[in-house]
């Protein structure tokens, strides 16, 4: 590696790490990127020669926390499987589905402002699309086709990955109604609406009756052990 491309990725992290300070004092309005240079000791020019936009660095910083997280981590590192399958569509379900009562209310504004994306240029949303569809769509992916070749679930449409996009927008559009102090719609019971919930997705994507009833509510896989991410990072 050249020193100029260390240099490169060094300087890279350096904005990173400053823009990360900036959005947790300020927010994502209430940050510029003219402030972020400022942080990071650099003009607003040079930043934008390696973001081009607020929304890019914010984007970012999404995705180098979801790619840290050790729960997330483990999973993707699992072999495909219709297991592994329904533990993503668990997770995903539970993380969404439980941000108004999570005591950092920072996750429900990321979500408020993932969706003023789609109302405005829709920069943000298609740049979180694009990361969140690299680092979970193959496994996504592998695991429902793996599901298909076991008999577990039947093939639905020609594009897998849309498959796991609706899933997202069923799961986004559910946690909005509960975004507020006053839910917009009831629910009930929150667990029984989380596994219907995932029950509904599950069929959505195509696996048969006798695999969810195998799978869901089954324990997540232990963590024993580097897992395939960590051994190929």
């Amino acid at each position: 590696m050249s020193t100029l491309r260390m240099t490169s990725d060094l300087r890279r992290q350096l904005i990173l790490s400053a823009a990360k300070r900036c959005f947790a004092r300020n927010g994502f309005a209430g940050t510029t990127t003219k402030s972020v240079a400022a942080a990071a000791a650099i003009s607003e020019g040079l930043l934008f020669k390696h973001f081009p936009s607020k929304a890019a660095l914010y984007a970012e910083i999404l995705a180098e926390e979801c790619e840290a997280d050790p729960d997330l981590a483990h999973l993707l590192g699992q072999e495909p499987s219709t297991a592994t399958l329904v533990e993503l569509v668990q997770g995903m379900v539970g993380h969404f589905m439980q941000l108004r009562d999570a005591p950092d209310q920072e996750e429900a504004q990321r979500m408020r402002l993932m969706v003023t994306s789609h109302l405005d240029d829709g920069e943000f949303a298609r740049l979180l699309y694009d990361k969140v569809g690299k680092l979970i769509g193959p496994t996504f992916a592998a695991s429902l086709e793996r599901a298909i070749a076991s008999g577990e679930a039947t093939k639905i449409g020609d594009e897998p990955l849309n498959l796991f996009w609706f899933a997202h927008h069923t799961v986004l559009m559910g946690a909005l109604t509960q975004l507020p102090a006053t839910p917009c719609l009831p629910y009930g019971d929150a667990a029984a609406a989380e596994r219907q919930l995932c029950q509904f997705i599950l069929r959505g994507i195509g696996l048969t009756e006798a695999a969810i009833s195998t799978h869901l509510g089954r324990q997540p896989s232990p963590i024993a052990g580097p897992s395939v991410t960590a051994e190929s990072a």
